[in-house]
């Protein structure tokens, strides 16, 4: 004999069936008085929302004009991205074009004589800056034979102690010139780039400084690559023309 079928076993799946009732629209104006942070939280909203007509009264909000403004303040924060993206890469371009016809302008030297007094002399105007010099260690009691104007001796162990040991160089924004680096232009010197002159194991490190009266010419955020590859470059050119193995 069959047994009577369960009620509760019909209604149920039937039930479950069911979509879940939408929000009324007193449902929504009600969350929304409950909250009413709701688009200062989901600002992204109102891209996709219909503004409403433009009305004014005592307590109705311009959702219009709200959403004009932000419109606007994101344009104008885009622009001002673009410009400085823009002025940052033409800058970055008059480096790299200013890097390269340096270091052209040293693998055009005729005798070392000439390289040295490029670096000291022609290396400022190519780079925009206002002195460069070079810094070379002394190694041991006898003083380097290097007597071009431009060229600073320095004690032993001073690359390592300005630079750190770890380091190939160093931006110095907003500084003094230090004379013993800069010899006689220090005093022209607001900003400064050091770099690492490593020429050969058999020659005395050396320290490449170019000097700007512009304080914000050099600073630590700014990249390097352009300013070590020139420091390589000279470094390799050198040991070239001295005979020095690398």
């Amino acid at each position: 004999m069959d047994r009577p079928k369960d009620k509760s076993s019909t209604i149920e799946p039937q039930r479950a069936a069911l979509p879940a009732r939408m929000a009324s629209t007193a449902d929504v104006v009600a969350y929304l008085r409950a909250h009413p942070d709701f688009l200062v939280e989901h600002g992204e909203l109102l891209e996709v929302l219909t503004p409403p007509t433009l009305r004014r009264g005592d307590s109705v909000i311009d959702m219009q004009h709200f959403m004009l403004e932000r419109q606007r303040a994101e344009i104008a924060r885009l622009k001002s991205q673009q410009k400085s993206l823009v002025a940052t890469t033409r800058a970055n371009l008059s480096s790299q074009n200013r890097v390269h016809t340096a270091v052209l302008t040293l693998l055009a030297a005729s005798s070392f004589e000439q390289l040295i007094q490029i670096v000291t002399t022609d290396l400022a105007v190519l780079l925009d800056a206002d002195v460069v010099t070079i810094g070379v260690e002394r190694m041991g009691p006898a003083r380097p034979r290097l007597s071009h104007h431009g060229v600073q001796i320095l004690e032993a162990g001073t690359v390592d102690a300005v630079l750190g040991p770890d380091r190939d160089v160093m931006l110095l924004a907003d500084t003094s010139g230090d004379a013993k680096l800069f010899g006689d232009g220090a005093g022209l010197v607001k900003s400064a780039a050091l770099l690492r002159l490593s020429v050969s194991a058999a020659a005395p490190m050396g320290l490449l400084c170019i000097g700007t009266r512009r304080a914000a010419k050099f600073h630590p955020g700014q990249g390097t690559e352009l300013l070590g590859f020139l420091a390589r470059a000279l470094g390799i050119t050198i040991a070239a023309w001295l005979d020095l193995p690398g």
